[in-house]
Formats: C-alpha cells, structure tokens, sequence
C-alpha cells in the first residue's frame, strides 16, 4: 500500500494550516495514497509557549476537519500532533488516527516528554505546560496493524518493541527534530527501530522555518526492515510517498529470524498497561 508523509510548513495562523494540510491530504489520496500522516505540531507553532493559546479539546475544530477529509478521501489519516489538546485542566500532546468513514480509531498522547539541555545548543521542556500520555496506541488497517509515537517517544526502544509484539509492522512518530539533535539522531533512530523490530519506521517532520522559534530539521523518512532509507525529504514544504512491501517484510523475519529467537527464559519488555 502507499504511504505519504505530509511535510507542511506551519504557520502562526490555525485556519491556514488546516486548509493547506487537508488541501496535501487530497492531493496525497488523489496519487493513491492509502494512508497518509501530517507533521507534529501542524496546526500550530511549536513551542511551550504557544501550546495553552491553541489548545484544543477532541473533538474540536481540528480534529473535524481531519475527520471529514479521511472520510472524503476514504483514506486512514494520521493527524500528527493535531494540537495541543485540552483535557480536565491538562494540556497533552496528541494524535489521532481517522479511518475511512471519518470515525476517529486511535487518540495517541505523547508518552515521553521533550524534556533536554545541552549547554550551548538547545534547552526545552514540554513538562512546563505538558503532560504525559500514559497508554500505546495501535490502530488496524486492511494492510497491517501500526503502531504510533510522537516525536521524543522515538529514543525509547521498549515502546517500539512493545508495538513488535503487538504485531504492528508499521510504526508512524510524527516529530520535530531540531537542528541540534536532528542531525545527530533523526535518521539514526529511525534505522534502529526498523532493525531492531523488523518494522518499517515512518517518521514525519513540519518543513523548516528559519525565522521561528523552534526550528524544525525536516527530512521526513521512511525506513524498511533492513534499515535502508526508502523515502527521505528535503528541509522545505513537500509531500514524500513510499509503497510499503509486507511481502519484503515477510522475507526479511524468514531470512533473519530474530523474533522467534529471542531469548524469552532470559529477558523480556512487557506492557504494564
């Protein structure tokens, strides 16, 4: 099945965000793509600052737009971190999953949050006005199961192995990278949950704005179970498509069969929730 991967560039404006997204969203369906993901952050800037001003509770008026262009699409759509969603005095960082009927099949809050400091380069913290999702979130397709992450949830390798094991064979984090780390270890931990699971690992990114706050790197990429690189973007505005080949995932676990070789008597990662 073919994937797209939604680079949008963000602005300050909400409205204009969500046009251009469901306007890429049509035109990734209309190439026939079947399921298709937006950025982290696409509806609005990125930044602990900017995250109770565009908060938004689910339903709202972000997650109906998405809603009825999956439906008008037929498509699944993965809304990236549609916003910063409002619940019960909280503020998560959320995604949700519409299927092709428009019914919402999964709602992801961001599990780890984006909490660093490297003296010189970058310091953030989500956890100032951010809290954390405490759950996994899979989703079914015709295709195959996926499984979801946001952006920092990448560096945490349980949680993708927790999605092995619940048979996913795709797994989707939207994020936002900087120019710090983005360089450093964007594709490098994309390639090492594909390897290390047998999956493969679709990551998307908003475009880069030099002049915002919080710049994003860019390079939306997919990654197939070998590791290869099969899809990456550039830094600017573009929608990237890969067709994903469970057949060639299939035949990877056959020829290195690491997942039937683990040694359970000896270690194990179990989901306590």
């Amino acid at each position: 099945f073919r994937l797209a991967l939604i680079q949008l560039h963000v602005s300050a404006v909400k409205s204009d965000n969500l046009q251009r997204a469901c306007g890429l969203v049509r035109e990734a369906s209309a190439k026939g793509a079947k399921v298709v993901s937006l950025p982290e952050c696409f509806n609005s800037p990125y930044g602990t600052q900017y995250f109770k001003e565009y908060a938004e509770k689910i339903p709202g008026e972000s997650t109906q737009k998405l809603s009825e262009v999956a439906k008008e699409c037929s498509i699944y759509l993965v809304g990236g971190r549609s916003i910063p969603e409002e619940d019960g005095g909280k503020l998560y960082n959320t995604c949700t999953v519409f299927g092709p009927d428009g019914a919402m099949l999964a709602k992801h809050r961001k599990v780890h949050l984006f909490d660093i400091n490297i003296p010189g380069k970058i310091q953030f913290k989500e956890s100032e006005t951010l809290s954390p999702g405490n759950s996994f979130s899979v989703f079914d397709t015709p295709y195959c199961k996926v499984g979801l992450g946001i952006c920092y949830d990448i560096r945490f390798a349980e949680m993708a192995q927790i999605y092995g094991q619940k048979g996913c064979q795709l797994l989707i984090y939207p994020g936002a990278f900087n120019l710090t780390t983005g360089p450093a270890h964007w594709e490098l931990l994309q390639r090492g949950r594909a390897v290390d699971n047998q999956v493969y690992v679709a990551t998307v990114s908003p475009a880069r704005d030099e002049k915002a706050s919080y710049v994003a790197w860019g390079h939306s990429t997919v990654v197939n179970p070998w590791g290869e690189v099969i899809a990456k973007a550039g830094a600017e505005e573009t929608v990237i498509y890969t067709d994903i080949d469970l057949k060639k995932l299939a035949e990877i676990r056959q020829q290195i069969p690491i997942l039937s070789q683990k040694r359970c008597d000896l270690y194990g990662i179990e989901m306590k929730k």
